[in-house]
């Protein structure tokens, strides 16, 4: 995924950029970049954080750069902020989102220039910049944000910064959040609320779906007006979203309680039948948190994951590197495992592989049961829209690959539908499976209909395209 901050200041604003930049760090795991405006022009700085947390990479860039203006971006893949020369002038951009249609893109910037565009490893090309190359092809900014939204399946949120002030455009749908922060200094931008409040912003507005506004050191303006649709992603809250942060005025940490209080009020087991309630860290804790209080079994934390040298900032690339090491990180504490029958909640299932390890290694350390109960339900679809996990296809996800197992190759659209349906036959018989390879004691997974009231907002304003496949 990714997330970005970007600050616009009557005074050197580097602090803010560096400070508020690293508060995204727990949402992507490669690279990380800022890039800055000052008396001498346009200064950039990119580095590789799989290895090295953002801070160490960039102590010795920041001590040299300086600027009234920045934006600087944590990415899971590509290299950016990028520092582009056009018609327009010279900008620095950043994005957030997934182009599904890139080649398609391609082919009609070629058809209507001589461009070209540098190939990444992998024959890729850098979503960054191609979203610059469509903007260029209108002959203000404005038109050419809007013209990349429009053409670009998937979605896209933008900072590009000017010698004149940043443009911040949130994706056309609202499916990631932008939000502004102020101070009598000025303004900034960012993925996540927490990040500017410890830098003294407070709250001043929040884009809406498709609006994109210019951001400088005395106002922010808006340049296009927010669409009236939106559908924000609702793994932001169950997952992806720090806890203190808030999205359409509804924070994380608050929504993961709610939904733990639903899954404990619709669970068929009691306090008879469990002895503790236990989550997954981090993106579990609040939900394991709210399900204890509403069904009264004790919280505790079995198991303690180790994160002084493996922050999820750390974690490489390979998949099958990150689930041995998401397995060295848990730490079992064996006087609260042993004899003890667990409930344990984790904010979803994506490949599976990562779960059933966790509760492997609580058998090992003596449980006598290890229920789950996800936050959400099965994920039948893989994101279009944001890529919240790095799964590459629908048959990497463990619930399409037990109903290939069951339906064989002719799975259309309205037998997935039945398998989303938690009251459908087929449903139960996928959960049953699910739970039968995972070596679970029992599975349960949280509702949509109770998801979505732990969020809050109309359904019809939040993305559930990945368990139910609507757009």
């Amino acid at each position: 995924m990714g997330g970005f901050f970007g600050t616009a200041l009557k005074e050197d604003c580097v602090f803010d950029l560096f400070y508020g930049t690293d508060y995204h760090s727990h949402l992507g795991t490669r690279r990380a970049g800022l890039a800055l405006y000052g008396k001498d022009g346009f200064n950039r700085a990119i580095h590789n954080i799989e290895n090295s947390p953002f801070r160490t990479k960039f102590t010795g860039d920041v001590q040299e750069m300086e600027g009234s203006m920045g934006i600087g971006c944590i990415s899971d893949y590509d290299p950016q902020p990028l520092i582009v020369r056009s018609h327009h002038g010279t900008y620095a951009i950043c994005t957030i989102g997934k182009i599904n249609n890139t080649d398609e893109i391609v082919e009609k910037i070629f058809s209507n220039s001589n461009g070209h565009f540098l190939e990444m490893s992998g024959n890729e090309i850098n979503k960054t910049e191609l979203v610059a190359a469509v903007i260029n092809q209108k002959d203000n900014l404005v038109e050419g944000i809007q013209l990349a939204q429009e053409m670009i399946e998937g979605s896209m949120s933008i900072m590009l910064l000017t010698p004149k002030g940043i443009y911040c455009a949130r994706d056309k749908l609202g499916r990631t959040p932008i939000l502004i922060g102020r101070k009598e200094e000025g303004y900034c931008a960012s993925f996540e609320s927490f990040a500017y409040q410890k830098l003294g912003y407070a709250d001043y507005k929040e884009l809406g779906p498709g609006e994109i506004v210019v951001m400088t050191p005395d106002l922010v303006s808006v340049l296009a007006h927010p669409g009236k649709k939106m559908r924000i992603c609702t793994f932001l809250w169950t997952y992806y979203g720090y806890p203190p942060s808030k999205y359409e005025g509804v924070t994380v940490e608050a929504m993961r309680y709610r939904c733990g209080e639903h899954m404990a009020r619709r669970d068929f087991l009691t306090a008879d039948d469990i002895d503790t309630v236990a989550g997954v860290p981090d993106s579990g804790l609040a939900h394991a948190i709210g399900y204890s209080n509403e069904s009264k079994v004790p919280y505790s934390r079995p198991f303690i994951k180790y994160t002084p040298t493996w922050p999820r900032s750390f974690m490489p690339t390979m998949q099958a590197k990150r689930n041995l090491i998401a397995k060295m990180k848990l730490i079992p504490v064996q006087e609260l495992i042993q004899g003890k029958r667990l409930l344990l909640i984790d904010d979803s299932i994506v490949r599976g592989t990562q779960l059933r390890e966790t509760s492997d290694f609580l058998y090992e350390s003596g449980a006598k049961e290890v229920h789950v109960r996800p936050a959400c339900p099965p994920i039948l679809f893989g994101c279009k829209y944001i890529a919240f996990s790095r799964a590459t296809g629908d048959m990497e996800l463990i619930a399409r690959r037990i109903i290939a197992e069951e339906e064989g190759s002719s799975v259309n659209r309205t037998i997935l539908e039945d398998y989303a349906n938690p009251d459908s036959d087929r449903y139960h018989k996928m959960v049953d499976r699910m739970r039968e390879k995972m070596n679970f004691s029992s599975l349960a997974f949280n509702r949509m209909d109770d998801m979505v009231k732990a969020v809050g907002l109309p359904e019809d304003c939040l993305c559930t395209y990945c368990w139910n496949g609507k757009e």
